[in-house]
């Protein structure tokens, strides 16, 4: 072999070994996350999994769904708001701190600790991009011009021009835009970053006033937040991986659907910002299969509760359309309209197209499933409450050390699911729906269904099976006296005292 044909085959076998070497790279990458959080979506709003009592067209989840895994038994870990956020983030329940029940407004105090990790901080930690684009609703310390503390949804003297503190940027996250709170709660302005887009000069009310930066639409935030997300996705490096957390702010009131999208559901305003929430998301997962992103990219597609009844749920009902789908409740509600939701996931390289799964699973999970696919561990004193849901993306049985999931409604009621069975501690739907507790003052103490052959909730077993009832409420209040409900040390709660039987 002469000197030029042994260089080229020297050449011929490093390229070889090159390719191997960037193949098996690829293979190894960390995979990005986008967890697409909407707003007051129910389980029933979305057309794949209410086919038979669902209205509203939702084309792009429903190809999602087809090119992923839906899980029809997921949860959020509260039934309102501010709480949902929390678990998510901190893969711990909210009652473990302050928040009992209820939500914060836009510009109450930060409910995450500042010594507290999030799966922002997580990931961020282990070599990831990290943002947060759209809803906060957890809470950040706002500058004022006096030094004083902020009183109401009306104060006089924020100062628009001073970074705000304890805000996304310093809970993980390296890039933040959206809006404190929800778009009914002041202020309303923009905040990228730790600094107010504009000021707010002036006084508007999408329901409750407050002050507002002149040119602030509550119409315009659902596609800023789709673009700004769509904006951050193309700007990242395939060289390193990214979490993105893009809560939505629909379709919860207000609810205004933009111009084009008006009268496109034929079941009134909330039929049509559905469908325009849909086509946020189609948006955001069209932005990351046009960057290459799509076969090692993670995408949740979930909801932060059930439907409000502020969407006319009787209304919608009435013209076919049931929001809840075949679940009793609604968003508040201890019933599982309240707390079971949407969850779709798409990974291509992991998930069998069009697969289901029926495991029990909570939005909590996040950061324990997180930490599984980079193959890290969740430090002690974080993600007390969460439990990696991994295995289901490929079809095999979650290994929990959790021995089952605690529901929470907006005050502060208690219920426990443990297998097929679920106890409430309370007499009514513990939130917004009839009988509420007021209402059910004469009726049992608490609450037991057979969540297999009686989804809908409706035949009370309290009375009939104790053993069950005391296993549960055993299991419940160990879970929260441990401060935590997974293996691991024992942690503490926040509080001193929780209060498991809210109707005694």
């Amino acid at each position: 072999m002469n000197t030029l044909s042994l260089q080229s085959a020297w050449l011929s076998t490093f390229m070889v070994l090159l390719g191997c070497f960037a193949t098996a790279r690829a293979e190894d990458a960390l995979p990005n996350i986008v967890f697409i959080l909407a707003d007051d979506m129910g389980y029933g709003d979305v057309q794949c999994l209410n086919p038979d009592r669902g209205k509203i067209a939702t084309p792009k989840m429903d190809r999602l769904a087809e090119q992923g895994m839906t899980f029809t038994d997921a949860h959020t870990t509260s039934s309102v708001c501010t709480p949902t956020r929390y678990g998510i983030l901190t893969g711990r329940y909210n009652w473990r701190t302050q928040l009992q029940k209820s939500v914060l407004y836009g510009f109450d105090k930060p409910l995450i600790d500042e010594s507290r990790m999030t799966i922002a901080g997580f990931l961020k930690k282990h070599g990831y991009n990290t943002a947060a684009i759209g809803k906060w609703h957890l809470g950040l310390d706002m500058p004022t011009i006096d030094g004083k503390p902020i009183e109401g949804n009306n104060p006089a003297n924020v100062d628009w021009d001073q970074p705000v503190k304890n805000g996304p940027v310093t809970r993980g996250f390296d890039y933040y835009f959206g809006i404190s709170a929800s778009l009914d709660m002041p202020p309303y302005i923009y905040i990228e970053n730790d600094r107010f887009v504009g000021k707010a000069t002036a006084t508007k009310a999408f329901m409750r006033k407050g002050p507002a930066e002149p040119d602030f639409e509550a119409i315009d935030v659902l596609p800023m937040i789709g673009k700004k997300a769509a904006e951050f996705i193309a700007k990242q490096d395939a060289s390193k991986p990214f979490f993105a957390y893009i809560p939505f702010a629909s379709p919860h009131t207000p609810i205004l659907p933009s111009k084009q999208w008006q009268g496109k559901s034929s079941l009134g305003k909330y039929g049509d910002f559905v469908m325009q929430t849909d086509a946020v998301i189609g948006e955001i997962v069209e932005a990351i299969d046009k960057a290459g992103f799509a076969d090692n990219t993670l995408v949740i597609v979930t909801s932060d509760n059930g439907c409000s009844k502020a969407a006319g749920i009787k209304e919608l009902e009435a013209m076919g359309h049931f929001p809840s789908g075949n679940l009793r409740g609604s968003k508040a509600d201890l019933w599982d309209g309240g707390h079971r939701v949407p969850f779709i996931v798409r990974w291509p390289s992991v998930v069998k197209p069009g697969s289901t799964s029926d495991q029990l699973i909570c939005q909590a999970d996040l950061m324990a499933t997180a930490a599984d696919i980079i193959g890290e561990q969740v430090p002690d004193g974080a993600g007390e409450d969460s439990v990696s849901f991994k295995p289901a993306l490929s079809g095999q049985p979650i290994v929990s050390t959790r021995a089952g999931l605690v529901h929470h409604s907006i005050s502060g009621h208690f219920a426990y699911r443990q297998g097929k069975w679920k106890l409430l501690l309370a007499k009514g739907s513990g939130g917004w729906s009839s009988p509420n507790e007021r209402q059910a003052k004469d009726r049992a103490e608490a609450q037991l269904y057979d969540m297999e052959s009686d989804l809908g909730e409706a035949n009370n077993l309290y009375a009939s099976e104790p053993e069950v009832v005391e296993r549960l409420l055993q299991q419940l209040t160990a879970d929260v006296e441990r401060g935590r409900s997974t293996d691991g040390p024992a942690s503490a709660n926040d509080v001193e005292q929780i209060n498991l039987w809210k109707s005694r």
